[in-house]
Parts: structure tokens; C-alpha cells; sequence
């Protein structure tokens, strides 16, 4: 016994370091940790689908938490509201791809390998192998082998001769399957990497332009209502194109219910901004305008009652403000329309003389007395039942302030007053008691617009396509292996045998074996 087997095995902490890390490894690379994985990744998605998160909607989620007590602000301490930018999420996320890359890395590898490599040596028992057949033949053995080469052509093939004038043919097919199966897995890495960058610099904003001919440029995060940046986004640097909203039809059907939606658009980008070019474009739901590598999708839409104020001093200022529609049916709409009186430098004075025109905005007026609803969604002789605020709006506070309400905190503490309530038709009027008198002129439509940028976009619509092609040759083709051996039996003729082995599923298989292998036994009445 030499001088090292004597000497035990010690687990230094070294040792049981270094096998920790690699059973770790072994473990976090294997093809049933990355399916596990990929399930809870599905698993941790979920709450980001069925919880208001804080990048698209914050007061949503502030009301998710008010409403809910000490459960709301467990899951907001646990990130349930910011569910794709938590650790616990990219954890996930990270982990899956390191598991996909550690495990297809060796498994390419073996793939690489075995393509290059012969197919594998003939059985001495062919009989023992599930799908058997001999025979004896009249050709000789070169004959046979041709035969044998000419069926099975396409397979990979190899010939060898085992000695004593027997040789014989092995023959494998099917490798499409593994190389399926690699590509969905490596499609699906690509995906998920595609995600992660688009993640990092794609953005999504939406705005409201009335079809009036106003413009909308894409020059920066002041230009929209409400915008979400990737994680790499800083609203600044993005491409640039402007869109022109010239007008805005909707097609319905005589009881109402939309059938199309088309907004008349022109629009400009790159160098054509320069040279003041435009281009139509109907914009319709689902068929988004694509230029300067973004997409411009038609949401919704709405009207804006036109109001023109004139005031004592004989000053008039004409506004039309979006109102939101609250009722998608019948496009029964509220909002609040402002203004501040011209002519006042106090600031004080000028606080508690604006005024704002909220209430209700009819496309279809329906009275049930002096009570204002919609018959439909249709413009046709539309009304609105508005009450005239006075005082301050608040507005000057520094803090941000919805454009389709007031805020009633101002209401509350006294300071915003109503002075008015009237049902007013196109081209009616109500006076103030101050001799502000306030007229309904007209409306104009609105449109609400949302411009997306995904730089991966077309990745991932390739990678989703490779993996569909991936599954299918994983699914469809079958490893199969064929040997045929041929052995003179020294009166002329040759002892064929043939035996077959399905390495995955054998269905199927059968018939194909056996038409190869009566294609090879019956060599007495025509030659190769």
C-alpha cells in the first residue's frame, strides 16, 4: 500500500467549500431547476397583472393600500406594486437565465459531439432489439449493402466489417429533434434577454389631441399627459416625429354601437421636420401609425365643450377643455373647463376671482326634468349641465392638480364657491350676479393617443417564432436507429438481418421499420 492510500481523505473547509459551490452549480444548471424556474417566474407575474402597480397608475395604488389596511402596506413593503422592478422578481429572472445558459452550454457541447461522431456499433443479438426481421436473399452481400444504402439514404450511415465476410450497416435518423429541442431553449433564452432590454429602453406615453389640427411632437416627457420610461430612459433623446390630428369620424350603427373608429392624420419625422413635410395617415384602432421606429396607436376619444367667458370688463376668453368620458356607451362625459380673470395683477384678488365650469356634457342630451343624461354616443344637438364655480381652484398651490376636476378640499374649507347651475344648449348663456356671463359655443373632439417604443420588438417577435419551430421539430421528429447485417451462408445466398430501436416515443416507428426492412428481404426478384 503506497504512501497516499494510506493517508485518509480529509474535508478541509476548502474542500467542503469547493463541493458546496459545485453541487450548488450542478444543481441550479440542470434542465428541471430551469423548468422549475420558468414556472415561478410565471407564478411571480401574476400580482403584477392583477395589482395596480405604481408605473402605470400611483393612485390606484394608493387607494389599494387605504382600502386594504395593514394587508396593502404589507404588500407594498413586499413590492407587490412595482412587481417587475422588485429583487425578489429580477432574482427570478436572473437565476432562470443563468440556469438556461449553464445547462444548454454542455448540452450544445454533447450535441457538437455526438453529430460528429460515428453511429454507434451494430448489436451482436439483433433479435433482442424491439423491432427485428431476417431473412435470406438471393442477391450477394454486395448487393444487399447497396440496397441497404440506397433505402436508407438521408440517414446518418456508417458501414463496417466485423470479419469473416460479415458486415454490416448502422444507420441513425432523427437528430432534427435534439437540435428542436436546443433551439426552443435558446429561443427562449434570446426571449427572455429580448424582454429584459426592452425593459431597459423602451418607453410608452399617452396623450390627448384635439382633431382640430393641433399638433403633437415627440420632443420630450413634457409633451404627454402620462409617460413611462424604461429603466435606461431619460425622456430625453427620443425620436423625433410630429403627428398633426386634423380630424376624427366615428362610424356607428343605428342603435349606437361603434363600428370603426378613423382619425385623419398627417404626419412628419426625421429629416422630413426639417422641410416641413407631411403625410397622411388613418389612424384606426389596432392599425397603428409606424414612423422614426415607434408606433402611434388611436386609444380613445371624447369631446371638449368650447366656452367662451365674457367678463365685466367687457374682456372675453374662449377655452375647450377635454372632458372625460364617464360613460362609454352613451359618451356621457364630466370635467371642468378653467380660467383666471384677466385684468388682475393682485395675486390674492386673482385667487379668489377664477372660476371653473364643471358638470356634465351630453352628445344626445335626455332630460328627465332638469336631469341631464345621454341617449348615445352620437353629436347631435349636444347639452351641458354645468355648475359655475368662483373662488380659488387652487391651482397656484404648486401641487398638481387633475384637469378634469376641481379639487374639493378648496370646496371643503370654503374657499371655492358655487354661484351657478344651468342646462345649457349650443349658443345659450347663464350671467353671474357680477355680470360675467358664460356661453356655451360649441364642442370639439378630442383623441387620445399612445406612442410605444420597443427596440426588441422584432427580436422577440423572432425569437417567439423560433421557439414555435423548435417545439414542433421536438414534438414531430422521432430518433430512430436501423442496423442491417449481412452474412453469406456460403450456398449463394445472404442471411440479411435487420433490427431497429426507436430512442423516443415508438409510435410510428413500426411501420417505417417494416417497410425498410421488407424493402431489404426482398432481393430475390429484383436487384438493387
Amino acid at each position: 500500500m503506497t504512501e497516499q492510500e494510506q493517508q485518509p481523505y480529509r474535508a478541509t473547509p476548502a474542500r467542503r467549500a469547493l463541493a458546496f459551490v459545485r453541487n450548488t452549480w450542478r444543481g441550479l444548471t440542470s434542465m428541471r431547476t430551469a423548468l422549475i424556474l420558468l414556472f415561478l417566474l410565471a407564478l411571480a407575474a401574476m400580482p403584477g397583472a392583477m395589482l395596480p402597480q405604481r408605473s402605470l397608475n400611483e393612485p390606484k395604488v394608493q387607494q389599494y393600500i387605504a382600502e386594504h389596511g395593514w394587508w396593502g402596506e404589507l404588500l407594498d413593503d413586499l413590492g407587490f406594486f412595482a412587481v417587475y422592478g422588485s429583487v425578489w422578481f429580477s432574482a427570478i429572472y436572473l437565476l432562470l437565465m443563468i440556469s438556461l445558459v449553464g445547462c444548454l452550454v454542455p448540452r450544445s457541447g454533447e450535441y457538437v459531439r455526438s453529430m460528429r461522431a460515428r453511429p454507434v456499433l451494430t448489436p451482436r443479438n439483433l433479435s433482442r432489439l424491439p423491432h427485428h426481421a431476417t431473412g435470406a436473399v438471393a442477391s450477394d452481400a454486395d448487393d444487399v449493402l447497396a440496397a441497404a444504402r440506397s433505402r436508407l439514404k438521408g440517414w446518418r450511415s456508417s458501414e463496417r466489417d466485423e470479419g469473416e465476410g460479415v458486415r454490416s450497416i448502422s444507420a441513425e435518423k432523427g437528430y432534427l429533434r435534439e437540435t428542436g429541442n436546443l433551439l426552443f431553449h435558446f429561443a427562449m433564452l434570446g426571449l427572455i434577454v429580448a424582454f429584459a432590454i426592452g425593459k431597459m429602453f423602451s418607453y410608452e406615453g399617452q396623450v390627448i389631441v384635439h382633431a382640430d389640427g393641433s399638433e403633437f411632437c415627440n420632443s420630450g416627457i413634457y409633451a404627454y399627459d402620462s409617460f413611462n420610461p424604461g429603466l435606461r430612459v431619460d425622456g430625453t433623446g427620443l425620436n423625433p416625429f410630429c403627428v398633426r390630428v386634423n380630424d376624427f369620424q366615428p362610424t356607428y350603427t343605428d342603435i349606437g354601437q361603434p363600428l370603426q373608429y378613423r382619425a385623419d392624420l398627417e404626419y412628419s419625422s426625421g429629416a422630413e421636420l426639417a422641410s416641413n413635410t407631411w403625410r397622411p395617415y388613418q389612424l384606426a384602432v389596432n392599425e397603428p401609425l409606424r414612423t422614426a421606429g415607434d408606433r402611434v396607436y388611436l386609444l380613445g376619444h371624447g369631446f371638449a365643450p368650447v366656452f367662451t367667458v365674457t367678463f365685466p370688463n367687457g374682456e372675453k376668453r374662449t377655452q375647450a377643455t377635454q372632458w372625460r368620458p364617464a360613460d362609454q356607451t352613451t359618451l356621457l362625459s364630466d370635467g371642468a373647463t378653467k380660467f383666471d380673470p384677466p385684468g388682475i395683477t393682485d395675486s390674492e384678488k386673482r385667487r379668489e376671482n377664477q372660476l371653473a365650469i364643471t358638470g356634465l356634457f351630453a352628445p344626445t342630451p335626455v332630460f328627465h326634468g332638469k336631469i341631464l343624461s345621454s341617449g348615445g354616443p352620437r353629436l347631435t344637438d349636444p347639452a351641458v349641465a354645468v355648475d359655475v364655480m368662483k373662488g380659488d381652484l387652487g391651482i397656484d398651490s404648486g401641487y398638481g392638480q387633475s384637469i378634469f376636476s376641481i379639487d374639493q378640499s378648496q370646496v371643503e374649507k370654503g374657499a371655492l364657491e358655487r354661484v351657478a347651475r344651468e342646462n345649457l344648449r349650443v349658443g345659450e348663456s347663464v350671467t353671474l350676479d357680477d355680470g360675467t356671463e358664460i356661453s356655451f359655443e360649441g364642442v370639439q373632439r378630442w383623441v387620445s393617443l399612445q406612442v410605444s417604443h420597443d427596440p426588441t420588438q422584432l427580436w422577440v417577435l423572432g425569437f417567439a417564432v423560433a421557439m414555435l419551430v423548435g417545439l414542433a421539430l421536438s414534438l414531430l421528429v422521432k430518433r430512430r436507429r436501423v442496423w442491417v447485417r449481412v452474412v453469406p451462408d456460403g450456398e449463394g445466398r445472404t442471411v440479411v438481418e435487420v433490427g431497429g430501436l426507436a430512442r423516443t416515443d415508438q409510435a410510428g416507428y413500426g411501420d417505417e421499420f417494416d417497410e425498410i426492412a421488407a424493402d431489404l428481404l426482398n432481393q430475390d426478384t429484383r436487384s438493387p
